[in-house]
């Protein structure tokens, strides 16, 4: 599978996985996950689906400084119900970063390791995307702001075009063209721009 060059210069993502390193999966427990895991995930590369890996990477720095993050240490939720907008997207990237899932999440080896019910939609209390560290009870909100870093002004002139049916074979391609330049400016240029994704502690 061919991507964008761009995707391996993207921000790349270390974890220490008890659970992984338990099985046999990594017999170090150290797991890495690159932006096109995100886009395999998702089944394509926008906005969104950077802007919450961007979120994953700076909320999980602001929880453990240089230490690696303990995947399945992480508790998330979301103020969006699961359907609306893009929560769904932002959630399912968070889920593959931090092994945080919903009920139907892995429920665990003895009592430890559980990854179930630690992914939560609608939460009141949360005014943007909320992590907390279970064991220290740390918790960070994370806000993306991708207006900093406009699309193309073409990009919407070839989008109606595609929508419509009548762009041809070039104007698709440099549609997507343009549409992939947005995201490695937000990968690449934008990944600690505090104007672009903010990090704020929240109070326990």
């Amino acid at each position: 599978m061919a991507f964008p060059a761009f995707f391996d210069q993207a921000p790349v993502l270390r974890l220490r996985d008890g659970l992984a390193e338990l099985l046999g999966a990594a017999p170090d427990g150290i797991v890495e996950y690159r932006y096109a895991d995100a886009v395999r995930l998702a089944g394509h590369s926008c906005p969104t689906v950077a802007g919450a890996w961007l979120c994953a990477r700076a909320g999980l720095r602001a929880l453990y400084g240089q230490d690696l993050p303990e995947r399945g240490g992480v508790a998330v939720s979301l103020p969006e119900a699961e359907d609306a907008g893009v929560a769904g997207v932002v959630g399912q990237v968070l889920t593959l970063v931090t092994g945080a899932a919903g009920a139907g999440g892995f429920k665990g080896l003895g009592g430890r390791h559980a990854r179930n019910a630690l992914l939560r939609y609608g939460d009141a209390r949360a005014g943007a995307l909320r992590l907390r560290r279970l064991d220290t009870g740390a918790t960070v909100e994370v806000e993306l702001d991708a207006s900093p870093v406009p699309a193309d002004p073409e990009q919407r002139i070839l989008l109606a075009a595609v929508m419509q049916g009548g762009a041809d074979a070039m104007q698709r391609r440099r549609f997507g063209e343009a549409w992939q330049a947005r995201v490695r400016r937000l990968l690449l240029d934008h990944a600690d721009d505090p104007a672009v994704v903010r990090v704020r502690p929240i109070a326990g």
